[in-house]
């Protein structure tokens, strides 16, 4: 597992109230912790070893190591090898080995006190309400519908043998679709015949968007804007023009926010924990020339002699 430097697992500590990832299950005929899966050095490696082994790691890697065992063990292997040399040979006890460990060895420890905490918050289905309530507005949803028209600096034809347009082309084309919509022109007819988005195409322009959803503001904006039947200008985007019409704008129902909800709440409490705590300390700095800058943050290097 990467080692993670103590200011950034402070600085990030406020998106970990989660529990610890489990190993997946590896599928095939199941094996008891005792089965030996491979020999090495006169060494038997255990199908349990393995699992305890990749039980720490991210769910993403995790899969990585398991799409190729034979690679997993043979690296496992290696490591514990390496390692068990390591220790013979007393490495951990030197630097900057030693240092490191010590101070991978914290930040797990402060991990599992940080999880244990958040693990004793209990956040009722009525808090998780009255913050929905509070926060409406966060889980609004607009459903528009949407014509993409793209543009290209490059000459030529596109793929499909259509011609490219270039920003003036599209835009022109664009506002020209506006005027026929506000005009009374059937919007859907206009997605399928001029909407180069093949996915909402192939809804009649559908397209739902949350406040939440990783949107370009202009797009947010509008979208959010309008009133349904109400056609937006063209909006332009890096490659493309977007014109939206209205349809609806609601509220994600509680139950599909509930539990988005809840780690966030958690996640809130876990907040408030670490300022109490960090404030409980009654931290006194010292050494004003060190926090000014003008001392160095780690003591000059001892040459090494000849």
């Amino acid at each position: 597992m990467k080692s993670v430097c103590f200011v950034l697992l402070v600085s990030s500590v406020i998106g970990l109230a989660q529990t610890a990832p489990q190993a997946p299950s590896p599928g095939g005929p199941q094996l008891s912790p005792d089965t030996v899966i491979a020999e090495y050095a006169g060494k038997k490696l255990t199908y349990g070893e393995i699992q305890k082994f990749i039980s720490v790691l991210s769910p993403q890697m995790q899969q990585n190591a398991l799409r190729n065992r034979k690679e997993l063990v043979e690296r496992y292997a290696l490591m514990r090898e390496l390692s068990e040399k390591a220790e013979q040979e007393k490495l951990g006890d030197t630097s900057p080995y030693k240092e490191a460990i010590e101070s991978y060895r914290m930040n797990m420890l402060m991990q599992a006190e940080i999880n244990k905490v958040v693990d004793s918050f209990s956040i009722r289905t009525e808090e998780q309400q009255s913050f929905y309530d509070q926060n409406k507005s966060r889980y609004e949803q607009v459903t528009v519908k949407v014509i993409y028209i793209p543009f290209s600096s490059s000459q030529g034809a596109a793929a499909d043998g259509k011609k490219r347009l270039n920003e003036d082309e599209g835009r022109a084309k664009a506002e020209q679709l506006v005027k026929d919509a506000e005009s009374g022109a059937d919007f859907v007819k206009l997605v399928k015949e001029n909407s180069e988005d093949a996915t909402t195409k192939a809804k009649n322009g559908d397209l739902t968007m949350s406040r939440s959803d990783n949107l370009p503001d202009s797009i947010r904006t509008v979208a959010f804007a309008l009133k349904p039947g109400e056609v937006s200008k063209p909006i332009r985007q890096a490659n493309g023009f977007y014109i939206f019409r209205g349809e609806s704008v609601s509220a994600k129902p509680f139950a599909e926010v509930r539990d988005q909800i809840f780690t966030e709440l958690k996640n809130v409490k876990l907040k408030d924990w670490l300022a109490a705590t960090t404030k409980s300390l009654n931290i006194k700095l010292e050494n004003e020339p060190f926090f000014s800058g003008h001392a160095p943050a780690s003591p000059p290097s001892t040459p090494h002699a000849n």
